[in-house]
C-alpha cells in the first residue's frame, strides 16, 4: 500500500501541464476501444479481462487477459480509419504483457499550388507500437508500464517520438473497489516534421476510484484527468472589462471560480452489470461539454453512451462519444480469448 501511496503523490509533480492544440501527436488522446469511449474516453479504474483496458491502464494487466486479443474500430466519415488491435499474453514469473497497434489513416486528399488548384494527391496517418507489462505485487496492488513508439506521416513530412505510461492499482479485499493513478504520454520527438517544430506530447496525469455496490447491479466510477494542470478553462487574450450602459459601472473579464477548474476535471461513470451477459454504460465529462460547446445548442455535448454483449467465446462492445451537437464518434470493439475455442 505504502507503495502506491508514493505513486498516487507524486504524479501531480513529474509532469508538466500541456492541453491540446499545444502538443505532437494528439492522436494519442482519441478513444482506442469501444467501452472507454462509452464511458469518457478515459476508463482506468477496471480489472478484469478486457484486454483493451490494459492499454488505457497496464496496470490492470492480469491472467484472466492471458491469449486474449481485441479488435477496435471507429466509425468515421469522410474516409478516415481509426481504431486498434492488441494481444495479450502471459510471461511466466514477469506478468502479463501485451502488444498493441494504434492507427489514424486520413486517407487521401488533394494536393493544390499556391492559387488552390489542384495538382495531385497525398496521404497521412498516424501510428503508435507498444509494448506493455502489467504484474501484481500482492492480492490487492499490481503495476505497470507501457512503452510506446509513435510515427506521424503528414504528405512528405515525417516525426517520431517515443513515450511511455506508468501507472499503479490498488483493490479492496473484497475486489468492489479501485483506486488507480496513471500518467500517460511522458515522452518526447526523436525526430520533428521540419526543424524548428519541436513540440511536447499531450502528458497527462489521472486517477479514477470505482466501487461495484453490493446488492445492485452497478459499478460507479470518478476520473480526475489533467492533474499536472490545474485551470483548464480558457482565458480569451483580447477580453477586456467593459461598462454597463445604465449603471456606469466597470464589469470586469470574467473569470473561472474554483467550482468551475474543479468541474474541468472530472468525468462521471458508470457501468451496469445485468448478469453475465449483459453490460450498459453512459458518462458525462463537463470539460469536454464546455470545450466543444456550440453556442444555443448545447445538445448532448460531453455524454457518452455504450453497452456490451458477453458471448461464450468472444464479446462486443459498443460506443458512442459526443463531442459536441457538431460531431460524435462510434466504436465497435471485438475480443475474444483463443483459450475459450478450444472448449
Amino acid at each position: 500500500m505504502k507503495r502506491l501511496i508514493i505513486i498516487l503523490a507524486l504524479i501531480p509533480f513529474i509532469t508538466l501541464g500541456q492541453t491540446g492544440g499545444n502538443n505532437a501527436f494528439p492522436f494519442l488522446d482519441l478513444p482506442d476501444n469501444a467501452r472507454s469511449a462509452a464511458l469518457g474516453r478515459k476508463f482506468i479504474t477496471a480489472y478484469d479481462d478486457d484486454i483493451n483496458m490494459g492499454i488505457q491502464n497496464p496496470a490492470s494487466f492480469n491472467s484472466q487477459m492471458d491469449n486474449s486479443i481485441g479488435f477496435n474500430q471507429a466509425l468515421l466519415a469522410g474516409g478516415v480509419n481509426h481504431g486498434m488491435v492488441a494481444y495479450a499474453k502471459d510471461i511466466n514469473n514477469v506478468g502479463t504483457g501485451a502488444i498493441h497497434l494504434r492507427y489514424v489513416a486520413y486517407g487521401n486528399m488533394d494536393r493544390t499550388d499556391i492559387n488552390g488548384d489542384k495538382i495531385g494527391t497525398f496521404s497521412a496517418g498516424d501510428f503508435a507500437l507498444g509494448g506493455s507489462i502489467g504484474r501484481e505485487l500482492n492480492p490487492n496492488i499490481s503495476i505497470g508500464a507501457t512503452v510506446n513508439l509513435i510515427w506521424s506521416q503528414l504528405e512528405s513530412y515525417n516525426s517520431m517520438g517515443i513515450s511511455v505510461d506508468l501507472a499503479g492499482m490498488y483493490r479492496s479485499i473484497d475486489k468492489r473497489t479501485t483506486v488507480s493513478a496513471v500518467v500517460r504520454n511522458a515522452g518526447f520527438q526523436l525526430t520533428t516534421y521540419t526543424d524548428n517544430t519541436r513540440a511536447p506530447l499531450p502528458i497527462q496525469a489521472m486517477m479514477g476510484i470505482s466501487h461495484k455496490l453490493e446488492h445492485a447491479p452497478f459499478r460507479f466510477s470518478l476520473v480526475a484527468h489533467h492533474l499536472n494542470k490545474w485551470d483548464l478553462t480558457y482565458n480569451d487574450p483580447n477580453a477586456v472589462p467593459t461598462t454597463d450602459p445604465l449603471t456606469g459601472e466597470v464589469v470586469p473579464v470574467e473569470k473561472a471560480g474554483f467550482g468551475e477548474k474543479l468541474g474541468r476535471h472530472l468525468i462521471f461513470q458508470l457501468e451496469t452489470l445485468l448478469g453475465k451477459t449483459m453490460r450498459i454504460r453512459a458518462a458525462f465529462d463537463y470539460n469536454q461539454r464546455r470545450e466543444m460547446l456550440v453556442q444555443n445548442r448545447p445538445g448532448m455535448g460531453g455524454f457518452s453512451f455504450g453497452a456490451g454483449l458477453n458471448f461464450k467465446r468472444f464479446t462486443v462492445d459498443y460506443g458512442l462519444y459526443i463531442y459536441s451537437s457538431a460531431g460524435f464518434n462510434n466504436l465497435i470493439t471485438l475480443r475474444t480469448d483463443f483459450d475459450n475455442w478450444r472448449k
